[in-house]
Formats: C-alpha cells, structure tokens, sequence
C-alpha cells in the first residue's frame, strides 16, 4: 500500500565510474568483484539500481557490458551502461546532418548506434584529400595526387574521444571549421560562428596501470581549442559538451536508474543517488553540480506550490516564468525522482589522498591548476567529495549502512 516504506524496495540508485573505480586500464581492482556480489542476489538479479557512466567512447555499450561483466563476475546489460557519447541520441536534429566522427575505435558504428544516419570518419577524409595530412613526412603522398572530393559537405563535427594520430585529426578539424565543412576550399575569415561541435568527455587525465595519470581526450581538446583560438583570434565554441561532469549526462543516467527500477516493478521513487569516482574534476565536480541541481529544482518546486497556494487562497503571490518551465532534456526524460546525488570519492584511481588534501591550501593550489574544462567554472565546494572511502567495497557498505538497506 505504502511502497515507500517497503523495506525490501531501495529508494536509491547507484552510478559507477569505471576507469580508476573497477578497473585500472585492463587491470580488475580487487575490491570491485567483492562490492557486486553484494550487489546481486542468489536470483540473479541486481539489488539495487546500477549504471555504469563512464567517460570512456571508443565502444558499443554492447562491447563494455559484456567487458563489466567479464571483470565483476555478474551479468551487465547495455542497458546499465553510459558511455560519454550516449547523450547524444537525444540530439536528433543531427541525426539526418553529415557528420565528421573523430576518436578511435568503431567510431562509425558508434555513430549510426546513436542515431547518425550521414558519418564521416577522419580516415574518410584523409583519403579523399591526402594533400593534407602532411605533419609525418612518411605518410606523405608519394607521388603527386590531387584531391578525390567524393564526399558530402560536412554539416557537424562529433569528438567522441582522444584519437590515435593527434596532429591528423587537430588538422583536419581545423580544415573542416575553417572552410564551413568543404575541404575542398581554402581557410576562410568566417564571420559566422564555426560549424557545430560536439564533443564527449572531457578528461584531462585518466588513470590506466601506469603509476601516474595518462592524456584523456580533455588534452586533446585544450589542443584543439587553443590552435583554433591561435589561428583565427576566436573562441572555439560547442553546440554540447556532455559526458562527466555535464547535468546532462547524469540526467540521462538518472533516467536509467528510473528506467531499471521500473523494469523491477519497484514502485517506491529513487531519491537518492550516489555517484561512486576517482577524479575530483569529472566524478565529485559532477556528481556535486547535479545535487545543485537538484536542490535548486526542489526549492523551485516549493516556490511553486506556494504560489499556486497564494492564487487559491486569493494572495498576491506570483510565479515567475523561471519557476514555471522545466528543462527542455527534462520534457525530454521525464522529470527527475532523485531529490539528491551525493559524491564519494574512491582511492584506487586519478585521486592521490597523499598528494592532495581538501584543506584551504589544497583548494588554491586545485583553482591554480584546475584540470576541470575550460566552459566549466572552478568552484571549490563542487570538487569536495561527500564521502572519502578506500575503494569501492567500502563504498557500498557506507551506502548501504546510510539508506539503511538489507540485501535481500
């Protein structure tokens, strides 16, 4: 009758990182097979809500499930995963546009996957214009070519993550921007805003099994935006930027716990979620940016009931067209359950707790080198964590003893 008060029901959902929190390049952590199989049942079936929301994009959520799955012992759907790029289908008014895909791996089936009905790869272009790809001079053309322009205008340009060759791809990008998307043209003084740009995950860092943290495709974008900015005096501007730390993106898993508990037959809400990370400046900054979120759409809620409230009672209360409208990506999910998202920061991964303390000096010395992007502002409340645990064991044993949850 009272599903909120259903003991064997969670009221929460639970968001993972990958890299650095399960894994550490293609290295298990040991900890992450023993926090699942708590998190599963003799049934088989999860006990709670997951997703996994990685910054990661060179692959079919497919292709990391079944990897998941591999690596903590229990089944995962693709449907409990979140790339970086997964936001993305929800761009549809790309989806019929020819689109340039830079990264690396099947990034053409990854871009039909969401959606994309017209992609180009790098690999494409160099082909039809070898004439540009002229940095390694043993990949010069050999003999004198011209140009094979048999391929479509580009409309849109989709940076799904760090590619393998850097100077092609930085090279290329610039072409495509600054000659509205016709390489067959010379560079032009554009006096419109460039061609959109979408680009997934914004990690400066990401740690794999070296001691210390490797480029992410965060480095590849301070390149390309500071070339970009160097040739033409102009800031390099995104339609989106999603993957860690954009609302949307934990929008969108917020919309895939609902999803599974739905699934489930649980009909007790998700208000509370808990975003398990290793990095301060992805996992913490937007987990923290998100409850913001959240709070701040709890409080407008409030407002509003007050003012109707006011209207009925014949007070002169008013409601302001802010207060009225919800999102366009919430129109889009639904609204939101969840009325809280709370960090915890794991130490298994980019988070060094001998190398960085959250003390005043720890947080001046984080604003004089923010590693967070450039289009999101440093705010030291955002990059402090609401849990600080060993690993990701221990992270499910606090969550557990705070909502008060007994595996069933």
């Amino acid at each position: 009758k009272f599903p909120w008060l259903d003991p064997l029901q969670p009221g929460f959902g639970l968001l993972f990182d990958i890299d650095g929190v399960l894994v550490r390049g293609r290295t298990p952590i040991p900890a992450a097979r023993k926090a699942f199989q708590k998190l599963f049942n003799p049934q088989g079936h999860f006990v709670v809500p997951v997703v996994f929301v990685t910054n990661a994009g060179n692959c079919l959520r497919q292709t990391k499930a079944d990897q998941l799955s591999h690596i903590l012992g229990v089944p995962i759907s693709q449907d409990q995963v979140m790339m970086s790029h997964s936001p993305l289908r929800m761009f549809r008014k790309y989806h019929d546009k020819c689109v340039l895909v830079s990264g690396q791996g099947p990034v053409l089936d990854i871009a039909k996957n969401l959606g994309f009905e017209k992609v180009l790869s790098i690999g494409m272009l160099r082909e039809s214009f070898p004439l540009l790809d002229v940095v390694d001079h043993n990949r010069r053309p050999k003999l004198p070519s011209s140009s094979i322009a048999n391929i479509p205008q580009i409309e849109a340009v989709i940076l799904f993550g760090e590619p393998i060759r850097w100077e092609t791809n930085l090279q290329l990008i610039i072409d495509i921007l600054l000659t509205n998307g016709n390489l067959g043209h010379a560079h032009q003084n554009l006096k419109v805003p460039h061609l959109p740009l979408l680009a997934c995950n914004m990690d400066l860092m990401w740690m794999a099994e070296a001691h210390s943290p490797r480029f992410g495709h965060g480095a590849f974008l301070v390149c390309l935006e500071n070339i970009y900015k160097k040739i033409t005096g102009k800031e390099l501007k995104y339609e989106a930027l999603v993957g860690k730390p954009s609302e949307l993106t934990y929008q969108y898993a917020e919309y895939l716990i609902r999803e599974q508990a739905s699934e489930r037959n649980w009909s007790r809400p998700i208000r509370s979620l808990y975003a398990i990370g290793d990095n301060l400046m992805t996992d913490i900054y937007g987990a923290n940016l998100y409850n913001r979120y959240l709070e701040e759409r709890l409080a407008r809620k409030k407002r509003k009931a007050v003012a109707k409230m006011a209207t009925v009672t014949g007070s002169s209360g008013m409601l302001s067209q802010e207060d009225d409208l919800d999102g366009p990506w919430e129109r889009e999910l639904a609204a939101p359950s969840a009325t809280s998202c709370k960090s915890m920061l794991v130490c298994t991964g980019v988070y060094n707790p001998h190398a960085e303390l959250l003390s005043d000096g720890g947080r001046k010395s984080q604003q004089a080198a923010f590693h967070g992007h450039r289009d999101f502002q440093f705010d030291p409340v955002l990059v402090e964590p609401g849990y600080i645990v060993r690993d990701v064991d221990e992270a499910v044993e606090l969550i557990f003893e705070q909502e008060k949850f007994v595996a069933q």
